[in-house]
Formats: C-alpha cells, sequence, structure tokens
C-alpha cells in the first residue's frame, strides 16, 4: 500500500509538473507570436504545449520503470546501452506525438476553410512531412530528454533509498542503546544483589529491623528498575529516589563509612532525563572512592541549571580510578552513557570525568526539558 501511495504521488506531481509547464510555455508562444504581429491561435498552441510536456509526462512511466528494472549503478554494462536506446525510442515516440498534434490541426485549419473530404490524407501527408524533419533536427534534444528523465528517476531512487537506509539506521541505533541499557541493567542486578542480600544476612544476627528495612528498599527498587526499563525517560525527581534508595541499601552495607549528600536546585526536578543515566556513576563511586578503603567516604550528587542546560554530577572524596587512561575510557557503565547522551541529544550530551586531589567527579550535561 505505501509504494502504491507513493507511486501515485510521484505521478500525480508529474500530471501537476506538465500542466504548469504547458500553461507556461503556452502563455510564452502567445506573446511572441502577437510581438511578432500575428494573430495567434490560441487552441493550436494550447494543443501543441500540451502534447509537447504531456507527452513526456506520459513517456517518464516506462522510462522510470525501465530505469528501476535496469539501474544503471548496479548493472552498468547492460543499463547504459538499454536505457540509451529506451531514451531513443522515447525521443521519436514523443517526436511522432508532435507530428500528430500538428497534422491534427492541418485537418482543423481545412474544416475551417470549408474541405468537406480527404481528412484522412491530409493527416497523412501532413505527418509524413513533419515526422522525418522534425526526427533529423530534434533527435538529439529529445535524446537529452529522455536520459534527464532516466537521471531523475536514478537521482529520485537514490534519495528514496538514502532516506530508507537513514531510518533503518536510526532504529538499529535505537534498539542497540536499548540493548545496552539492558545489558547494563542485567549485568549491574546480579552483582548488586550479591552484596545487598549479604548485608541482609548479616543485619539479621543483629538487627532485625534494619534487615528488613534493607529487603524493603529492595523490593522498591527493584520495582523501579523494572518500570525504568520500559521507558527511555523519567523525571529527575524518579531518578533521584532511586538513588537515594540504591544508596541507603549501600549504606546498609557499609554503615558510618558511607554519608551522602543531594544537592538539588528546586526548578530540576521535573527535568526529563534518561532513565538510570546516574546510577553507574553512583556505583562507580562506590566501587573506587568508598568499597577500597577503610576510611570515610562521601558521595555528593548535584543537579542545577545553567542556560537552559542541565548540569548533573556525582562526586566522592576516593581517588577514583587508577590511572588516566581508566578516567577518559571508563567502563561499560560509563561508555554506555556516553552512547545515550549521544542517541539522546547529539553533541548537546555530554560526559566529564575529572579526577582530583580531593576526590573524583563525574560531570553529565544535557538540555533542559520539561
Amino acid at each position: 500500500m505505501t509504494l502504491m501511495r507513493s507511486r501515485t504521488r510521484a505521478a500525480l506531481l508529474i500530471v501537476l509538473a506538465a500542466g504548469v509547464a504547458s500553461v507556461f510555455s503556452t502563455v510564452i508562444a502567445y506573446q511572441t507570436v502577437r510581438n511578432d504581429g500575428r494573430s495567434p491561435d490560441t487552441l493550436a498552441l494550447a494543443l501543441l504545449n500540451s502534447s509537447f510536456w504531456f507527452g513526456w509526462a506520459a513517456l517518464s512511466l516506462p522510462l522510470s520503470m525501465l530505469a528501476a528494472r535496469w539501474r544503471i549503478d548496479r548493472r552498468p554494462r547492460v543499463a547504459i546501452p538499454l536505457l540509451t536506446v529506451a531514451a531513443l525510442i522515447a525521443g521519436a515516440a514523443h517526436i511522432g506525438l508532435q507530428s500528430s498534434t500538428q497534422a491534427l490541426l492541418s485537418v482543423r485549419y481545412a474544416i475551417i476553410r470549408g474541405a468537406e473530404s480527404g481528412y484522412v490524407d491530409i493527416f497523412i501527408k501532413r505527418w509524413e512531412s513533419a515526422f522525418p524533419m522534425q526526427l533529423l533536427q530534434l533527435m538529439d534534444w529529445e535524446l537529452l530528454a529522455g536520459m534527464g528523465i532516466i537521471a531523475l528517476a536514478h537521482a529520485v531512487f537514490f534519495r528514496r533509498e538514502a532516506r530508507d537506509r537513514a531510518i533503518r539506521e536510526a532504529n538499529l541505533e535505537t534498539r542497540l542503546i536499548e540493548a545496552q541499557l539492558k545489558t547494563l541493567q542485567q549485568q549491574l542486578h546480579p552483582h548488586f544483589l550479591f552484596n545487598t542480600l549479604h548485608a541482609v544476612s548479616a543485619l539479621m544476627h543483629r538487627d532485625v529491623d534494619a534487615a528488613n528495612k534493607v529487603l524493603v528498599r529492595l523490593s522498591e527498587l527493584l520495582r523501579m528498575s523494572l518500570d525504568s526499563g520500559r521507558q527511555k525517560e523519567w523525571r529527575l525527581s524518579s531518578e533521584l529516589e532511586f538513588l537515594d534508595k540504591y544508596l541507603q541499601i549501600e549504606k546498609a552495607r557499609f554503615g558510618d563509612r558511607l554519608t551522602m549528600d543531594f544537592d538539588v536546585e528546586p526548578d530540576t526536578f521535573d527535568a526529563l532525563v534518561p532513565a538510570l543515566i546516574l546510577q553507574p556513576l553512583v556505583e562507580n563511586a562506590i566501587k573506587h572512592g568508598v568499597a577500597p578503603h577503610t576510611g570515610h567516604g562521601h558521595i555528593e550528587i548535584q543537579a542545577k541549571k545553567v542556560e537552559g542546560v542541565l548540569h548533573l554530577s556525582v562526586r566522592d572524596n576516593g581517588p577514583g580510578p587508577v590511572t588516566a587512561d581508566k578516567v577518559r575510557a571508563g567502563g561499560i557503565g560509563l561508555t554506555n552513557i556516553r552512547s545515550r547522551l549521544e542517541h539522546h541529544f547529539g553533541e548537546l550530551g555530554r560526559l566529564y570525568l575529572d579526577r582530583q586531589p580531593s576526590g573524583f567527579s563525574a560531570e553529565v550535561t544535557l538540555p533542559f526539558r520539561i
């Protein structure tokens, strides 16, 4: 159905273009005849110009179909001579149509003059005199017009294929990003669940209420994680709620060794962000800034709006990744963040990593949208 609608639309455009060109060229011919001091025959001018343009409009359909069947870019050795011959035949057919129109006009003039018979002979004689002469005089232009139609058909084919290819690539990229997000979620969950269940097991021996709270937060976190898998974006408030539950569970593991702080401007809570865009950054902060060390670990999550840009940052007081190369490259989580930002926002979505003497920071910037 889509192909049929496309062909119907193309045919209508060709007919419309032929009609506009016929009117325009008829007006030009009319003015030219008047400027020469002659009395223009409006009907004859209209018929001659219409047969010219609508003739090529009709011939463009078989030429386009033949060009689609024998593409120059696919089989040039066969297609080029074949399409050239087709253009020659189309040009001859077009000249024959023009000659027929002129012959019909000769019959019309004979009727106007009062001739009562011999119309067929008039038509044949006029066509036999017009066709060979125009074939010699105009065939080069007719060939050029036919090849132009074939070239235009190829341009349409190339444009359509480029558009379809772009759509397919965009769809593939979207599915890739979604697959990366699902892979990230599936990769995080087993590791996180193992640590959480281990913490619950330890708490059960000394604080049952605390262990129960961790299990409740874990169930809420898993529910939100499942919800995030069904949507590409959510509000920053949902992202922060997820991180708060995540950090509360991690705090059950580390106890007083872990503290966190949320510094969020009130007007950013409703901003749209890719789901779970900050979770890998928080996980990295715990993995590199808190877990390997016996001292106190602090994580700060900040959100602010600056000139239409949303700035989201995760900072910790640990050393972060050991080498500068790891800072630049990051792991799978950071690679996915970059890919998702580029997919959603292009150059407007960026991830910056920075190791400082006082800690390590990761900042995400993206357009502020509500």
